[in-house]
């Protein structure tokens, strides 16, 4: 329960650090930070799988670099629920999902000892 929670307050750094850093990411509040990540979890539990078996053949093809498309998806999927949590168009939700996705990498390989 523990590594989950730390986890998951990975996201939330990674998400406001993304804010900071990347022009076209926004975030008004906090509670948007936290709501954002929450979001950005069920989508990435629900949606993301069936995105990655239905573009298989291209994530082939292109050698895996389709994926970072559908992480951009999410987070950019992620601002159309909430309206404290902005993605200005594809470069910002690109940049965006390549930190949080390197952030809670390293979140998981702590956690995960």
């Amino acid at each position: 329960m523990m590594g989950f929670i730390v986890r998951f307050l990975m996201v939330v750094f990674a998400l406001w650090l993304a804010a900071q850093i990347v022009p076209g990411i926004e975030v008004r509040s906090t509670s948007s930070v936290v709501a954002a990540a929450v979001i950005l979890g069920l989508l990435n539990a629900i949606v993301r799988p069936i995105l990655i078996l239905l573009t298989l053949p291209l994530t082939i093809v292109t050698l895996g670099l389709f994926l970072l498309v559908i992480n951009a998806a999410m987070l950019w999927g992620a601002s159309l629920f909430l309206h404290g949590f902005v993605v200005k168009g594809f470069v910002a939700a690109l940049l965006g999902s390549i930190l949080v996705s390197a952030i809670s990498w390293v979140g998981q390989r702590v956690t995960a000892k």
